[in-house]
Formats: C-alpha cells, structure tokens, sequence
C-alpha cells in the first residue's frame, strides 16, 4: 500500500499545481481568431484580469476594476478556486504525515486517521475545481448559444482544461488514499480478530487441560471413599 499512497500523493499534488495554475491564468476565455474583427488581435479574460493579445505575441492586461461590480459568477469561481488550492494544500501536508513510509504522525492508526483526512482535502479540492470550471464553462456556452445575446462571445479557455484536468487528478489522489486506508483497516481488524480468537481457544484448552487433571486427581479420593464404605458394610454385615 506505501506504493500506492506515494502514486496517490504525486496525483494530487500534480492536480494542486494544475488548480494553482488554472487560477492564476488569464484565459478563461478568449475570442475566436479566426472570427474577430481585426484577425490580428483577440481578448483574452481570466478571473483576475482582462488581457488583449495579438499576432506579434504582445499582451496587454489590467486587472478588473472593483469586486463590487464583477458578475457573480466570476466571484464564485473566485472563491471556489481559493477553496481547492487551500484544501489541496491542507491535503499535501497531511499525506506526507500520514503516508507509511514517513516516520512521523505517531501510531499506524493515527497515520490511517491522518492519511484518510488527507484523501477527503484532495477530494473536496477537486469537487471545488471541477465545480468553478464547470459553472465558467456553462456561462460560456449558454452566451455563445443564445442567439437574443448580441455581445461579444466567448470560447472556452485554455485554464477550464487544465483546472478540470487538476480537479480529476485530485479526486483520483484522494480516493486512492481514502481506499488505501479502508485496506489497511480491515486487515488490522481480522488481524486482531485471528489474534482474540488463538488466545480464546489456548485459554479453553488450558482450562480443559487443567480440569481434566483435576478429575484424574479427584478419582483416588473418590475410590477410597467406596472402599472404606464397603468395609463399613462388610462389618456391619458380620455383626
């Protein structure tokens, strides 16, 4: 199981830094090229900042104005992407003190408890990602699809990609600690069960052992008692 947790630790560090990544991009969004007005130049947008690009490989951005007046779905996406990266941090560290091959964490069913906590951060990171890009993506297509919607249209960005791909690798990650964990429980628990039931079955068959040489040893007493009850017959028959 130490293979697996490492393989489950690098996964949901890799979708980590893919969230970090998502987050921080500036495309989110982008204009088709081959659609725009001038061929030359399109527009990016991100969650912080709306860039203009153009052939020559020039980009321009400046930041959003204020959050008061930002859509509400970008300020969502915001706080869902600040969750996943906080949680798939939580989730680093508490792997690396709850994984087997690490010598801290204390006891193996602290480091169980521990890894599981682990597992649980990656999958709520995930969820987190997973949901951010998806409400970006929806908001987009129902734009580009609505033909009442006479503004600028979008295509979906390069950053919802990378944010989903880092959302399955951190649900991956998880679950694959969260499963490791259950594994090692259930055979520590038949293990103690095996180990209860040698000890039940030594302790009946001393107690038998010991009983049954208590009889042997009660058997003489039991003879000479006949016996001398048999003498005691014997005179009184006489008599």
């Amino acid at each position: 199981m130490t293979g697996w947790q490492i393989l489950a630790f690098l996964s949901g560090l890799a979708g980590l830094f893919a969230t970090i990544g998502a987050t921080v991009s500036n495309e989110w969004r982008a204009t088709s090229r081959a659609s725009s007005v001038i061929t030359a130049t399109w527009v990016l947008q991100g969650l912080w900042n709306n860039c203009a690009g153009n052939a020559i490989g020039a980009l321009h951005c400046r930041p959003h104005h204020t959050i008061f007046k930002l859509e509400g779905y970008i300020q969502a996406c915001r706080g869902l992407m600040i969750a996943a990266i906080c949680l798939g941090m939580f989730g680093s560290v508490l792997a690396l003190v709850g994984m087997k091959c690490t010598k801290v964490g204390g006891s193996d069913r602290n480091k169980a408890r521990i890894a599981c906590a682990a597992g649980v951060d990656f999958i709520l990171s995930g969820v987190c990602s997973l949901s951010s890009c998806s409400l970006y993506a929806h908001r987009i297509t129902t734009e580009f699809f609505d033909p009442m919607f006479m503004s600028q249209k979008y295509e979906l960005g390069t950053a919802l990609f990378v944010g989903w791909a880092g959302a399955v690798l951190c649900i991956l990650g998880g679950s694959v600690f969260c499963f490791s964990v259950a594994d090692s429980c259930s055979k520590s628990h038949s293990q103690a069960n095996y180990i209860f039931r040698g000890a039940a079955s030594h302790s009946h068959i001393t107690a038998y052992t010991r009983g049954q040489k208590k009889s042997v040893n009660e058997r003489p007493a039991t003879d000479n008692s006949t016996s001398s009850r048999m003498q005691h017959f014997d005179k009184n028959v006489y008599v």
